[in-house]
């Protein structure tokens, strides 16, 4: 042989065993050793080997569940928000600010993730609504909560038998005066913004705020929540009551545990020790600024307004009512008793101008005080000893009231969804959005590419991140949906496609596809966008996974006509990927059918290591698996139980254990052993 020709047969040699593609298709990974270990260690050091486990006859490696939500509530035109609910706290990032008692802390911050689980918004029709799901399988409850007129109720319910059932049943709340409901909105350090009612303690998660606060302050006309972040550079946030929107105003640059607003001339009221200073609230100015005189502990507390426009102030050493002298300073006359049951970190006037108060326990405890004599009583908390535990820390509190009086609420599009609760207040076919797995997480379907033979189950081949909105109509119907995806692995040296099949539709049910990537010119189309020659719909996102890598693509589906959620079907329907431009060969998740062009059987030399074409080995294992969570995929040939602990426990286990093996729980992954 010539030189030149051996050089050439060298690197053709190089680069095919370089790729995906195995000489030999019936290897498996059980001759994958780690070279640097010899003899008994090599054996002793072996991880169980995919190829080695034992799954149980079946199991589609699924890692979702698929959720029927039934809520019956007589009201009519009821808007309700559904989440997967958690109560762990999540550790977020360190920060240094100072708290209540003037001490500067650096700590992680750790905050709630109930509101990034949104799953779907809807209105009851008729007193129902009813919307499958599809949930992470380690989820056993959800958070259900009602909005009406600016008034939320709220329960976290639990998953029986794939149902979760509620039933609105509704109190009467008689805290306010007449025609006027009161509700107590507090912050915290942790960015919460919750409600809790006033007449039962009930908790209601309102929404996570840009940073935590010690400091919430209303403006009741303009229904605008105020609240000053906890830590540098201490932005003056901006909350809408009736839009659920955060913005912010701008940093004040000083940070302080007091803040009231004032009806009387439009602007905020902060104290930090023993200085009180007035701000615009509408650029974060400050304005004015008055010494405080005769407080007995300057730390801690808070500011209120009454109906009267008497300024009152709390800290850790009680009840205080300010008056300006003579020299422009303000005065501290001391209210309360010696014998207050805790420091007070902050206060709130309700409609019949009784003063709630409230620590910063972990569990906090609310009482009501009467401003002429100092006396209090417990209400709410722990030490309420009525079974009302709060469950988290009151940093501030204010009052939210709701007018019972005849409003005119917007209602733009006029398709009988008021502004406040529409989603596109500005298009009157849509209203609502169904997020899968969530409106702030992304799932993975993940790809070995060498159906039927064996692979290296890195399941990095092929990996596609998605979250899929299903935009509904003001009767909860389907008009559109949209796909947002992002291809972010390519361990291949095949040119994929990626598709999905809506098995409950047929093609005319689509009007139109925008957003598709195709290039390679072996897909046919119908005048739609759809795929041509199929009995289903189906939709070809792109048709080369190596020339879309890492870019965020959204592919919009709309329909002739809207559906309901049934005939859709649960996400993320059929996916699958075409193989190396060969348009019969899919691969498909677990027990998947295939569509009208691919076939079950191909052609190929080799050991078929699935027989049956149902898309599982012989012995059980997954050419393709759904992660509903942003799946971070394993490196190059490294296999999925080496990069994750507990993948084979809970594919063993035919996924009744460890099936939260994919998060980034602590010992879960191998970081070192995935791309990130």
């Amino acid at each position: 042989m010539s030189q030149k020709k051996l050089y050439q047969f060298s690197l053709l040699f190089m680069l095919l065993f370089a790729s995906c593609i195995k000489d030999n298709f019936d290897s498996t990974l059980e001759d994958n050793r780690d070279s640097s270990l010899s003899g008994d260690d090599q054996e002793e050091n072996l991880p169980l080997e995919i190829t080695n486990l034992t799954i149980p006859e079946g199991f589609d490696f699924g890692t979702q569940q698929i959720i029927t939500v039934l809520i019956s509530d007589a009201r009519a035109n009821v808007k309700y928000d559904v989440y997967a609910y958690n109560d762990e706290l999540i550790e977020g990032e360190i920060i240094t600010y100072e708290n209540q008692e003037g001490e500067f802390i650096t700590e992680p911050q750790f905050l709630t993730d109930i509101l990034n689980q949104l799953l779907f918004t809807g209105v009851t029709i008729n007193g129902k609504l009813t919307h499958q799901i599809v949930l992470p399988s380690y989820y056993t409850k959800l958070y259900i909560r009602s909005k009406l007129n600016n008034k939320y109720s709220s329960e976290v319910v639990s998953i029986v038998d794939k149902k979760a059932e509620y039933e609105y049943k509704g109190t009467s709340n008689t805290t306010g005066k007449s025609g006027v409901l009161d509700y107590l909105y507090c912050v915290n350090g942790n960015a919460e913004l919750y409600q809790i009612d006033p007449l039962d303690g009930a908790y209601t998660a309102i929404s996570e705020m840009p940073m935590g606060s010690y400091t919430a302050a209303i403006d009741q006309e303009n229904k605008v929540l105020y609240s000053i972040g906890r830590s540098s550079p201490y932005p003056l946030m901006k909350y809408s009551i009736q839009d659920n929107q955060w913005e912010t105003v701008s940093n004040l640059g000083r940070g302080g545990p007091r803040l009231d607003y004032n009806v009387n001339d439009g602007l905020l009221y902060f104290a930090n020790a023993d200085v009180l200073y007035t701000i615009d609230p509408l650029n974060g100015t400050f304005i004015s600024s008055w010494k405080i005189k005769g407080l007995d502990n300057k730390g801690g507390g808070d500011l209120a307004f009454n109906k009267e426009g008497i300024l009152f102030m709390c800290t850790f050493s009680g009840l205080y009512k300010l008056t300006l002298d003579s020299d422009g300073d303000y005065l501290a006359d001391r209210i309360s008793a010696d014998n207050l049951p805790f420091r007070p970190t902050s206060m709130t006037f309700d409609s019949n101008q009784e003063l709630w108060l409230a620590n910063n326990a972990s569990s906090s405890d609310l009482i009501i005080m009467d401003t002429e004599t100092g006396g209090w009583e417990y209400r709410y908390g722990i030490s309420a000893n009525n079974n009302t535990n709060v469950g988290r820390t009151i940093n501030d509190l204010t009052t939210f009231r709701v007018f019972d009086e005849n409003q005119e609420p917007v209602d733009t599009d006029g398709d009988g969804i008021f502004d406040g609760d529409d989603s596109f207040p500005e298009d009157a076919d849509k209203a609502f959005e169904v997020f899968t797995p969530s409106k702030y997480g992304f799932g993975t379907v993940a790809f070995e590419d060498l159906w039927p033979y064996s692979g290296d189950y890195d399941f990095n081949d092929v990996a596609v991140n998605y979250k899929i909105i299903a935009v509904q109509n003001a009767l909860n119907e389907v008009v559109q949906v949209d796909f947002n995806i992002t291809a972010k692995s390519n361990g291949a040296s095949f040119v994929n496609a990626f598709a999905v099949e809506f098995e409950n539709l047929n093609p005319s049910q689509i009007e139109s596809v925008t957003g598709q990537a195709l290039s390679e010119g072996y897909i046919e189309l119908n005048a739609n966008g759809t795929e041509a020659n199929q009995e289903n719909a189906v939709v070809v996102f792109y048709d080369n996974n190596n020339a879309v890598l890492n870019e965020h693509r959204t592919i919009s589906i709309k329909f002739t006509e809207p559906i309901t959620t049934a005939e859709l079907g649960a996400a993320p329907f059929n996916p699958f990927i075409i193989v190396n431009k060969t348009r019969k060969k899919e691969i498909h998740l677990p027990f998947a059918n295939t569509t009208s062009l691919g076939e079950k059987t191909v052609d190929q030399d080799g050991v078929n290591k699935d027989p049956d074409g149902n898309y599982v080995t012989e012995q059980g294992l997954p050419w393709a698996i759904n992660i509903v969570h942003d799946f971070k995929v394993p490196r190059e040939k490294v296999s999925v139980v080496k990069a994750y602990n507990f993948f084979a426990a809970w594919a063993t286990s035919g996924g009744k254990t460890n099936a939260d093996w994919y998060k980034d729980g602590k010992g879960n992954r191998n970081l070192e052993l995935l791309i990130q």
